[in-house]
Order: C-alpha cells, then sequence, then structure tokens
C-alpha cells in the first residue's frame, strides 16, 4: 500500500485555519513544531510509510550510544491503564553505524534530524558528541540523560544537578559551538527546575522533558515482577499531567529557555495543553504504536485547534496559559452566563 493511500485519513471538514506553525528552539528553527519521541519511532524510515516525515518539525531519533548494545533481558514490556511500561533498555546499533545506515538515509530523505545520545559515562557523552561534530545532517543533539531504564541507577545522570551538568558540559565541549543542545530531563526528582539551571548553566540550549517515570508492574500469575529488568519506564496518557506540571515550573523559572515537551500526548489538544504551558515543540511517542501516522495527524489537529482560538502564529499560544487573567473580561462572562 502506498504511503499517500495509508495517510490519507478522514478528509477534513473545513480547510485548515491560516496559522503560522514554525518555532524556534533557540537557534533551531522549525517549520512546525511536532516531533518524534526518541525511543518510539527508531529513525522514522518505518513512520514514513504513513506520512511524510518531512512534514513535521524533526526527526528525534532513537538513543545511540558508542558501542552496539542489545538492550535487557525479556519480558521488557507490559501494558498498563492509560500507558505502558517499557524496559527496552537503550537498545541500539552504535554511532558507527547509526551514522552509516540511518543518518544516512535521514538525509537522502531530506528529513531535520535531532539525534539523540545517551551514555554510561560523562566520557562517552563527550565522544559521541565528537563523532557527530561534522556530521552535517544534524540539526541538533537531544543528550539523554534521564533514560530509566538501565541496570544501575547511578547512571541516571539527570537525577542530580551535579552530574546532569557534568554530561552537558562534556558534549558542549565536544560539539560545534553552534550546535542546539537539548537535556533530557526526568521527572522523577525533587526539584526539577534546580537540575534546568545546572543544564543551562552548563551549555545546553533548552530542554526535552519529560522522560519515562520510573515504575513497576507485578504479574498477579506468577506473583513475580513481570519485566525481567523488574523496573521500566512508564509512557502514555496517564503521565500527561506530570509532563504538564513539570512544563509550566520550567517556564515559571525560565521564560526564555526552549522547551520541547512529551509525555502522553495524543491529541492536537493535548499538544495544545502542552503549547499553553510553555513548550516551544511537541515530542510525540507511545501514541504511533496504535497510530503511526500520530505525528502528523496531531500537528494538523494543534493547527486546527490554534485557528478555533483565534491564533494565527503558533509563537502568540506559546505559554499563553502564564499571562495575567484579564479580571473584567473573566466577570463580564460570568454575568453573561447567568443572564442566559
Amino acid at each position: 500500500m502506498t504511503r499517500a493511500l495509508i495517510s490519507q485519513g478522514p478528509v477534513p471538514s473545513a480547510p485548515l485555519p491560516a496559522v503560522d506553525m514554525s518555532t524556534t528552539l533557540g537557534q533551531l528553527h522549525l517549520p512546525a513544531p511536532m516531533l518524534t519521541a526518541s525511543g518510539c519511532a527508531a529513525s522514522g524510515r518505518e513512520l514514513d510509510q504513513f506520512f511524510d516525515i518531512t512534514t513535521i518539525g524533526a526527526i528525534v531519533t532513537k538513543s545511540v550510544m558508542a558501542n552496539p548494545r542489545s538492550g535487557r533481558a525479556t519480558p521488557r514490556m507490559a501494558e498498563t491503564p492509560s500507558g505502558m511500561l517499557n524496559s527496552i533498555g537503550l537498545q541500539g546499533p552504535g554511532i558507527d553505524r547509526f551514522i552509516e545506515h540511518d543518518l544516512a538515509w535521514l538525509e537522502e530523505r531530506g528529513a531535520r534530524v535531532i539525534v539523540s545520545i545517551a551514555g554510561s559515562t560523562v566520557d562517552e557523552y563527550g565522544k559521541l558528541a565528537a563523532r557527530l561534530r561534522t556530521v552535517r545532517s544534524v540539526a541538533g543533539i537531544e543528550i539523554n540523560i534521564s533514560c530509566p531504564n538501565v541496570e544501575d541507577r547511578g547512571q541516571v545522570f539527570a537525577c542530580r544537578a551535579g552530574s546532569a551538568a557534568d554530561v552537558v558540559n562534556a558534549v558542549r565541549r565536544h560539539s560545534d559551538p553552534r550546535m542546539p543542545l537539548f537535556a533530557k530531563l526526568s521527572p522523577d526528582v525533587t526539584d526539577i527546575v534546580e537540575i534546568v539551571d545546572a543544564v543551562v548553566r552548563a551549555g545546553a540550549n533548552g530542554v526535552s522533558v519529560i522522560n519515562t517515570v520510573l515504575g513497576m508492574v507485578i504479574n498477579t500469575d506468577t506473583m513475580r515482577p513481570h519485566l525481567a529488568g523488574i523496573t521500566g519506564g512508564l509512557s502514555g496518557p496517564a503521565i500527561r499531567p506530570v509532563a504538564v506540571r513539570c512544563i509550566w515550573q520550567i517556564r515559571q523559572a525560565f521564560p526564555q529557555v526552549p522547551i520541547i515537551g512529551m509525555g502522553g500526548v495524543r491529541t492536537g489538544l493535548d499538544a495544545l495543553e502542552f503549547i499553553l504551558a510553555g513548550a516551544n515543540a511537541v515530542s510525540v511517542g507511545t501514541s504511533v504504536f496504535h497510530d503511526p501516522s500520530a505525528p502528523a495527524r496531531i500537528q494538523v489537529e494543534l493547527q486546527r485547534a490554534l485557528g478555533e482560538r483565534g491564533f494565527t502564529r503558533l509563537a502568540d499560544a506559546v505559554s499563553h496559559a502564564h499571562r495575567p487573567a484579564d479580571s473584567r473580561a473573566e466577570f463580564d462572562d460570568d454575568i453573561d452566563f447567568i443572564s442566559e
């Protein structure tokens, strides 16, 4: 079946409103705000069967490490209410194969690419950044310091401000000074604002929030943990309110820091909620497992939702929920409602 046939879907009831959907993430300018979330769409090749991946803002690749990695033992996935738990464990081909195979294809396809990197040591992150320094197809780097799916929880650098800053500093030192860097952070911390402050001071241009929430499932038949790795990362709609809270807190503390929001986005209204809370762009992850066209569909739904609310530019909606309410207008609305 061709891409055109697969991606048509329902015919819109009305033309899309004229909304400038472009967004800016520091030095990175994107024509559209929707991205793929790292880990859920590999490097975009599979999704390109269902929609044109060049029509969304960018492909954020699955986190790549220096060497090939098989990941954690099976079983390593479990369905949960309003979400899923995964314990994949950063499985991947290693940076050399990734550049030769995946990045080469993305460049040929004409997609904008943000490469997600992960490492077990600060030095590994630095080496990955150095390896990517001369690859022209890389538009940005997402520094995954928050994956919960590792055997050693000490590898979750984002849980401490000092270790988070060390990794970002290493990546910044080994990257082109113009390369946009986004630190991917965990919600499993006491004060996420403290972590953001540390990574921004260390050289991050922005942040990606949130990564999955550490969780666990017990199989009531075997009466043992369901996942071979015991714990895993919870994703899907169940974590969306946590993501909105983190985005809101970060935007309040850092009005100018670019934010890529993610966590349980299924519809354009979900994406709009992130934008209103302060996100400059939105990544879609778990939704692609049941709807591979989700990033493109949600982008269209977001454009329609913005137009219906009177916005002509996405940028005008960013952080809109933080603006002081017009008390007189709200009072007049109440009067109109009562009079009806």
